[in-house]
């Protein structure tokens, strides 16, 4: 299998982008991540989305991306895993260039988002949930994630004032992230006062609708050291797992079995353990997430997510620091780009160029990707060679 280098990194601003389609999303991505490359060959493109034809009407983005990208007749293929897709998008480039299918692999993550209601949008979300025993109840990913919430809280004792905590963090990352849909800082009491959307979730725990596209560009370490300037950066370990769809089906609400699995086969392949990783981008579409997904990854002992984030053991300046990029909370939710966002914030972070949240002596990251609530986990593991 040959070593897998991420070259160029690319996204822009995400937000309410009504001016811009799904295909401009992943042109402007695209090509701000070859201008960093320094290259324009691209061999073959995969392409994660989530629900592109209920948010926008339009499916087949392996012909639309090559074709407005100018890369006519190339191999391209789209990938779903829910919200996963991005990071499912980045494994499958991976696989392309380790296996020599494929020398120089563009991989991109998008979703348009806002060009239906608020109503439509949930119900695009909510087919990543179990239809037969959650949708068609009515059961919506805040209701999931308030019973998740829920049963942490009855099992470990976390706190209201703890999952505010994650928000007011992703929030201060995020106010210097110049990417971010709501590079604002927020305040305990503004989360806890926000409105109620499912007990004890408000809406300042929520990830936003979001409009985005992130692309990064991998071929071979060989490749690679011919053509860039910046630090040589690594895919070392990949991990992937799945669990049950439906939360009724599972042992219990407050672990997170399909992050636990998909860490631990990362961190196996890289011939690493968490205590060798300087930070992580995970996956906060709710701020319970992220404190389930820090337990579940080994960074803590189960029930002391909540603690850790009050103490600020995952700051930016923290023992363990989390989503120095705002993550979904604060940089936005397109849910098939996020995977590969969290990729491009790595890859920053690596070089040493996130600026005013760049962590320090970061030499290995981790990226944590999830769709739905738990169903599936993609976890990469980056690192300077």
């Amino acid at each position: 299998m040959r070593e897998v280098a991420i070259i160029g990194i690319g996204m822009m601003k995400w937000g309410e982008l009504w001016e811009k389609s799904i295909r401009d999303l992943c042109v402007e991505a695209a090509l701000n991540c070859l201008k960093d490359a320094g290259t324009d060959r691209v061999d073959s493109i995969t392409v994660g989305t989530m629900s592109s034809g209920l948010f926008t009407g339009q499916e087949h983005l392996a012909s639309i991306v090559p074709d407005y990208l100018g890369t006519k007749n190339a191999p391209a293929m789209r990938v779903e895993s829910a919200c996963a897709s991005g990071g499912l998008a980045v494994k499958s480039g991976f696989m392309e260039v380790a296996s020599g299918l494929s020398d120089f692999v563009l991989a991109v993550g998008v979703e348009k988002m806002t060009d239906v209601s608020g109503g439509e949008a949930t119900y695009a979300l909510a087919t990543a949930a179990d239809q037969e025993w959650e949708g068609f109840h009515g059961v919506t990913f805040p209701g999931l994630y308030a019973m998740m919430a829920l049963a942490h809280m009855e099992k470990y004792g976390t706190t209201r004032e703890q999952l505010a905590d994650v928000a007011v963090k992703n929030h201060f990352n995020g106010s210097m992230n110049s990417h971010a849909q709501f590079p604002m800082k927020v305040t305990r009491e503004q989360v806890m006062n926000s409105v109620m959307v499912a007990d004890p979730i408000r809406i300042l725990d929520c990830s936003p609708i979001t409009d985005g596209a992130a692309a990064v560009l991998l071929t071979t370490v060989e490749e690679a050291q011919k053509i860039t300037n910046h630090p040589l950066t690594v895919i070392s370990g990949i991990g992937h797992a799945t669990d049950t769809i439906a939360l009724s089906q599972r042992s219990d609400l407050y672990s997170l079995k399909a992050v636990e699995i998909a860490t631990e086969r990362a961190l196996k392949m890289a011939g690493k353990t968490i205590e060798n990783i300087d930070f992580a981008e995970v996956h906060d579409c709710f701020t319970i997430a992220e404190i389930m997904v820090m337990e579940a990854m080994g960074v803590v002992k189960p029930g002391q997510g909540g603690p850790a984030t009050s103490d600020g053991f995952s700051s930016l300046e923290g023992s363990f620091p989390i989503n120095p990029s705002g993550g979904l909370k604060s940089k936005g939710h397109p849910v098939g780009a996020t995977g590969v966002a969290q990729i491009v914030e790595a890859v920053n972070q690596l070089r040493g160029l996130s600026e005013n949240r760049q962590i320090k002596n970061a030499k290995t990251a981790l990226t944590q990707n999830m769709g739905g609530s738990g169903g599936s986990s993609v976890v990469h593991i980056l690192e300077v060679k």
